[in-house]
């Protein structure tokens, strides 16, 4: 159901509102039941008596006995007007209420108008039935206009109040939560950030113990894991550079075999520096604001000269991006590196602007044989190849590292097949800053 907030914020809210307004309800009808309703209809029925008193003789509105009708509205306030005086009098500034009118009707015994006027003064009018073409006003001096309708008033301003705390209460709530998301994002990319306090609901004091137990053990782990392979590649340069060596100063009959071998150094070199890419992939460096355009542009002016391949660049506009700009210098490379090995004969470099998802991004395409989109999302793993479509070349790293960088950038990685032919490798990467310095 999309009207039914997924947050723990949204729905504490609402579930806060929900109570609250179930709560004005029955307070309302409550208090408009018991409370308003009794009022209304003791005024209306003290009205009515005294209405009915005016009216025990028919000769109260006569001239006769105007000296009654003197003393009578000296004594309670109620003058009787015709309808030429009654709108003299303001009559027609005055509102009709159909419920005060019923129940007026019901204690006359027939058909009565009830009006009210609302000023410095509020007055009660009513046509009786016993004289329809009477207007009587009921001065009720207790009563103010701004004080009529107070209870609509006091429950607009509690429920206003009610629901500003329960967003403070919902928001002191969640705010642990939302600092242990932000801080499992930050791990997940391969940073550790600073150890999160414990507060909040005992719940949630629980999970964070346990989600910072967590970082640092993997914290620990990640620290034996560059120390085993930073061992593990020294041991090995060692006996590798031995064998270099050893191939250099073989006779000149054998220089095949030498060269051979020297080849299967450099290859295991170059693999061994891969595995270290993959492990350290430049934690340390800072992240700034950098121009992608030029990041590309430097990249393709370094490639080696070795490479065959014809190389285009075709950039957009593209605003600066919070990038760590060795990392994505590395991706870039990477990606050549892949078209210059599995293309025929060109590749080429785009960039853009994204202006409705606020993202800049670069591809890569070359004009090679593909990749099989059973495959694709399997290359982003470790020591993974895509062997029946591109051969087997490689320690298969590379994308693994792309992968990785991209998502410290909380970036998007997509593989598609052109339909020219190749493959179109795409980097999205967000224009906020929403990775560590």
């Amino acid at each position: 159901m999309k009207l039914f907030p997924k947050s723990a914020f949204a729905r504490t809210v609402g579930l806060l509102a929900l109570v609250l307004l179930l709560n004005q309800m029955v307070s309302y009808l409550m208090v408009s039941n018991y409370v308003v309703k009794p009022s209304i209809e003791q005024m209306s029925q003290l009205v009515a008596k005294q209405i009915r008193t005016m009216f025990i003789s028919d000769r109260v509105l006569s001239n006769q006995n105007e000296s009654l009708a003197v003393a009578f509205y000296n004594a309670t306030g109620i003058r009787v007007f015709s309808d030429e005086q009654a709108q003299d009098e303001g009559l027609e500034k005055t509102t009709y209420y159909g419920y005060l009118s019923s129940l007026m009707s019901k204690h006359l015994d027939g058909v009565a108008e009830v009006r009210v006027s609302q000023g410095q003064a509020f007055y009660i009018w009513v046509k009786p039935p016993q004289a329809p073409r009477y207007w009587v006003r009921v001065p009720l001096e207790s009563i103010h206009s701004g004080e009529f309708s107070p209870l609509i008033v006091y429950l607009i301003v509690i429920g206003v109040l009610s629901v500003l705390g329960g967003i403070m209460f919902a928001n002191w709530l969640n705010r642990p939560l939302k600092a242990l998301e932000t801080a499992a994002q930050q791990v997940g990319r391969g940073e550790f950030p600073e150890q999160l306090s414990e507060r909040g609901a005992s719940e949630i004091m629980s999970v964070t113990k346990a989600f910072n137990q967590m970082s640092r053990g993997i914290k620990e782990l990640e620290n034996d894991r560059n120390l085993l392979m930073a061992g593990v590649s020294h041991d090995l340069r060692t006996p590798l550079t031995r064998i270099r060596l050893a191939a250099e100063m073989m006779p000149t009959s054998e220089d095949y075999l030498a060269q051979g071998i020297i080849e299967d150094v450099d290859d295991m070199n170059d693999i061994i520096d891969q595995f270290i890419d993959y492990v350290r992939l430049d934690q340390q460096e800072k992240a700034s604001r950098e121009s992608l355009n030029e990041l590309l542009e430097q990249t393709l002016a370094n490639l080696p000269d070795s490479w065959e391949k014809t190389f285009s660049a075709d950039l957009g506009d593209c605003p600066l991006v919070w990038v760590r700009p060795l990392s994505i210098k590395r991706v870039v490379i990477n990606l050549l590196e892949n078209a210059e090995r599995y293309g025929h004969s060109k590749a080429c470099v785009r960039s853009g602007y994204d202006k409705q998802r606020k993202t800049v991004w670069f591809s890569v395409s070359d004009d090679g044989p593909g990749i099989p989109e059973e495959q694709q999302q399997n290359l982003f793993q470790p020591f993974t190849q895509g062997d029946k479509a591109r051969g087997g070349v490689g320690s298969g790293l590379g994308l693994a590292i792309i992968k990785r960088i991209v998502d410290r950038h909380n970036g998007r990685i997509t593989l598609r097949n052109q339909a020219e032919g190749g493959l179109c490798v795409r980097i999205d990467l967000p224009l906020r800053k929403a990775l560590a310095s």
